[in-house]
């Protein structure tokens, strides 16, 4: 599905005492990143605040004049846009995943739809109940056109709420995966993020995660299948060889992913052939007394 991103990057953060907000780190990346990570497929990416490093290249625009507000930052980011789908972003999403995305532009009855009887959006509503209209796919033409009647009626977007904007279109709501637009209004906030990230239940899916995104790389890792095999050259062989033999799978991989094979399978494959291995190697030990007494 082809669309285009805005993230609105901008606002004084006035409760974080006007600290950069979208370049306060989670778990070792910052808030722009992790927002970015989860719409990687935009056609055009633009962010709408003052240029900053980012992970992976965007546009950059402001409104005018800056601290125009969100409806302002929102029509800035639109003129730098030319697709029929639009997905609209706030850069404090610590929690905000691909999958979460793939439901706003897919949502039944939404934008992304087919038919000329699709919605003008789909916004995210959070386990609250409340809309989040900077969590949201919107068709670009109808956008178009309530900003350009809000800029005639008002004489400029300045300061408007986004209800201003949001209340003459037809939305179809998307309910809210835990977490997905959890954002980070205060130093509590981001606190209480950073936290969540090193929680048992979810520690590993968001340190890969984040590995992932500072290598470059985009591969679906089948943790368990890694850490069986960490767990096999472990106890098999020595500890010391469990990251070893991890690298060297992961080294295979890539050789292999270079002429051609899956990366995916290509990981699998290494994985089950070093596991087989590290069991051989234990049974052999266990049948040779000498070994295991450490003599010769």
């Amino acid at each position: 599905m082809s669309y285009d991103a805005i993230v609105l990057a901008g606002g004084a953060a006035r409760r974080l005492g006007g600290a950069d907000k979208p370049a306060l780190s989670v778990g070792g990346r910052a808030l722009l990143d992790r927002v970015l990570d989860a719409c990687p497929d935009a056609r055009t990416t633009v962010v709408v605040g003052g240029r900053r490093p980012t992970a992976r290249p965007v546009h950059w625009t402001r409104e005018d004049p800056p601290g125009g507000g969100p409806v302002a930052a929102l029509d800035a980011g639109l003129r730098r846009t030319t697709a029929e789908l639009v997905l609209v972003l706030s850069a404090d999403l610590p929690f905000l995943d691909r999958e979460t995305v793939r439901a706003l532009l897919e949502a039944p009855g939404g934008p992304g739809g087919p038919g000329a009887d699709r919605a003008d959006g789909a916004l995210l509503r959070d386990p609250d109940g409340r809309d989040q209209p900077l969590v949201a796919a919107y068709r670009a033409e109808p956008l178009r056109r309530e900003l350009a009647l809000l800029a005639t009626e008002h004489g400029n977007l300045t300061g408007l709420p986004l209800r201003a904007l949001t209340a003459e279109l037809d939305l179809v709501r998307v309910t809210s995966r835990p977490l997905a637009s959890f954002d980070c209004d205060t130093w509590d906030d981001l606190a209480a993020a950073r936290a969540r990230i090193r929680e048992h239940g979810s520690v590993l899916e968001q340190w890969i995660t984040a590995v992932k995104s500072e290598l470059g790389i985009d591969l679906a890792v089948d943790t368990k299948t890694l850490l069986d095999l960490a767990r096999d050259a472990a106890h098999g062989v020595a500890r010391p060889a469990a990251p070893l033999t991890t690298f060297l799978v992961g080294y295979a991989a890539a050789h292999a992913a270079a002429t051609g094979a899956d990366p995916a399978q290509a990981v699998a494959e290494a994985s089950r052939k070093a596991a087989d291995l590290a069991l051989r190697w234990a049974d052999e030990a266990a049948a040779d007394p000498a070994e295991q007494n450490g003599s010769g």
